[in-house]
């Protein structure tokens, strides 16, 4: 029962630690199936865990405490937005290079909300801790199950909401009409633009839904882990999650698998460290394993995984 119970543990630490990961992992699939290389994911998420952090505090400090955090997932999907139309602007109306716009993307995000904090929070490097964070709801019945309560049923809001995000975007890409335009834009714009679909316009909403739920996805780590915003509170993250959609082959099935599989490491770094024998390995190493195997797994992914075929290619009309 024991083992049992660690383990139940340990899964219940993966899903707290795949979430953000799998929100923005889904964000970066409607950006790139659109055509539209997204690598400020960690930007984007970074905007979102600053606006969380921000509204959650105002909005308790107002009186409100039960509905600031629901507030703060808001004003992380709006600021995401917001950041996001940037990158929708100079990629999909100006033509600019995709990848350059992302990381100039994750540059502004990571200087203007340390920023901000300054001025919001006198000079202070952080915003102030927040005690209305979300708390573990455990599904009445089912998280009595052994092994599976304690593992699945326990869990966070956002977490339940991740899962449902992975099915609600599978439906839309694969059985919905705009699911086909947003597919066909990123495969052949020319001949999507033939039949009428307009190019730019979905590509715009591909964009903005990138930034909407890769904020969700740093306003996550704000809401459940760190219960604060700092210049370290997404700490790559947003790159993982780049490397979740890649891995998962730009479907959300695949994208959840990844990120669950990330997850998995950073949980397993965590319960390490509660053995004896981790106190002989530089703490270095485990926190750096997360890292490693985003790389090794890249490096396994590319040339076998099939990106959308006009991804990163700017739109000529003329040119069908």
């Amino acid at each position: 029962m024991e083992t049992l119970r660690i383990l139940g543990e340990l899964v219940n630490t993966t899903l707290v630690f795949s979430t953000a990961l799998i929100f923005a992992a889904m964000g970066g699939i409607f950006s790139e199936r659109s055509g539209v290389v997204n690598i400020g994911l960690e930007g984007l998420m970074v905007s979102g865990a600053f606006a969380s952090a921000v509204a959650t505090h105002a909005v308790e400090q107002a009186g409100m405490a039960g509905a600031a955090p629901w507030l703060g997932l808001v004003a992380a999907m709006l600021f995401g937005v917001l950041f996001s139309l940037v990158h929708a602007v100079a990629t999909v109306t100006f033509n600019a290079d995709q990848v350059v716009s992302g990381v100039v993307i994750n540059f502004l995000a990571a200087g203007f909300t340390v920023y901000l904090v300054k001025i919001l929070y006198e000079g202070s490097g952080q915003t102030e801790t927040l005690n209305a964070v979300f708390s573990k709801v455990a599904i009445p019945v089912l998280s009595s199950i052994p092994f599976l309560g304690e593992a699945i049923f326990n869990a966070y809001p956002t977490t339940y909401l991740a899962l449902i995000l992975v099915a609600l975007t599978y439906y839309i890409l694969f059985k919905t009409p705009f699911g086909l335009r947003l597919r066909s834009v990123g495969e052949h714009p020319g001949a999507a633009d033939t039949v009428g679909i307009k190019v730019k316009r979905i590509r715009y909403i591909g964009v903005l839904l990138s930034g909407a739920l890769a904020g969700l996805g740093g306003a996550t780590i704000t809401l459940t882990t760190t219960s604060s915003f700092s210049h370290n509170t997404i700490s790559g993250q947003g790159f993982i999650a780049l490397a979740a959609m890649i891995f998962g082959k730009w479907h959300p099935v695949g994208a959840l698998g990844a990120a669950i599989f990330f997850g998995l490491a950073q949980a397993v770094r965590n319960f390490v460290q509660l053995f004896d024998f981790a106190k002989s390995v530089p703490v270095e190493f485990l926190y750096m394993l997360p890292y490693v195997l985003t790389i090794l797994v890249l490096a396994g992914a590319v040339g076998r995984a099939n990106a959308p075929s006009a991804l990163g290619e700017p739109y000529d009309p003329g040119k069908r």
